[in-house]
């Protein structure tokens, strides 16, 4: 591989690597606060097609954004509703909600299959873009690649450096003695889960205005099981969640790269490569129990009922 390949193949895994950032970040803040959300997916799906459709219509992606986000938040909050305060299973609840997006999101987007955006455009940092190789890896990328790495900084700040993250830390660790000092956990929980939801819907709505700006049923591909499983691989803490999603992303990319460079090896096995190394890599960090205890907040997927 020359050097002008090598480059497109990090431009390439940072621009795949975005997406499960910001979906694996929303997740984050989801299980911050105690709450396990099962349904990145269909969230990412039902975002993804209310993004598509806007930016149909509109001609605007940053409405486009702005429509996944208020899919996804909207589905976050009812699925909140429902176990914040129906205390129902927040596993069987995300199973339903992913499987809800999924059949919702081919339903609604069968008008829009045909459909195609204008032209993308272009984005190129000026001076920065012009550089030899470097230019071309880091900085001819879209607004948002840069738009999750100063999230990641944001949350870092956000979760160990603010007072309201010291709460929604408190939250998930203990969400009794957060109510015995006042605070409402329920709340907490649900603008958590919210904000959380936002973020995986802004994912969505990338992957179909910008990653693959076209709309296909079950396009999400099992990338909002991946940015779950990032969680637990970045032990819960925002820098390690951009670092492994640029990992899992150089790993779907190079599947492609190594097809263009003529590697005999067969196509269904490469495809397979991003799903294998999550396993691999859950199955790595599963072996250290203790570990895992350790980082994990205390009160993940325990319901809360105040006075009981």
């Amino acid at each position: 591989m020359n050097l002008d390949a090598i480059a497109a193949l990090i431009a390439a895994s940072m621009n795949a690597g975005t997406l499960l950032a910001l979906a694996a970040l929303g997740l984050l803040i989801n299980e911050r606060a105690g709450i396990v959300n099962l349904g990145a997916e269909g969230l990412m799906l039902v975002a993804a097609i209310a993004g598509f459709a806007t930016a149909v219509h509109t001609g605007s992606d940053g409405l486009a954004f702005a429509a996944g986000m208020g899919a996804g938040a909207l589905l976050a909050g009812l699925f909140g509703l429902l176990v914040i305060w129906l205390n129902t299973n927040q596993y069987a609840a995300g199973l339903a909600l992913s499987l809800f997006g999924s059949g919702f999101s081919a339903f609604v987007g069968i008008a829009y299959v045909q459909e195609k955006l204008g032209a993308r455009p272009r984005f190129a940092i000026p001076g920065l873009a012009d550089i030899p190789f470097i230019g071309p890896a880091l900085f001819r990328q879209h607004p948002l690649v840069y738009g999750a790495i100063a999230l990641t900084l944001a949350l870092a700040w956000f979760l160990y450096r603010s007072r309201a993250g010291l709460v929604l830390r408190a939250v998930g660790e203990s969400p009794e003695s957060a109510h015995a000092l006042g605070y409402p956990v329920r709340r907490i929980r649900l603008a958590a889960v919210m904000a959380g939801g936002a973020l995986c819907g802004l994912a969505g709505a990338y992957v179909s205005v910008v990653y693959t700006p076209l709309w296909v049923e079950g396009m999400i591909a099992g990338k909002g099981w991946i940015a779950l499983a990032l969680t637990t691989f970045a032990t819960w803490r925002p820098a390690r969640i951009l670092l492994g999603a640029y990992l899992f992303g150089f790993v779907t990319m190079l599947q492609f790269h190594l097809q263009g460079q003529g590697v005999e090896v067969a196509s269904q096995f490469l495809s397979m490569l991003p799903y294998l190394s999550t396993i691999a890599v859950l199955v790595l960090i599963s072996s250290n129990a203790g570990f895992i205890r350790a980082n994990m907040p205390a009160s993940l997927g325990k319901p809360f009922v105040p006075g009981s």
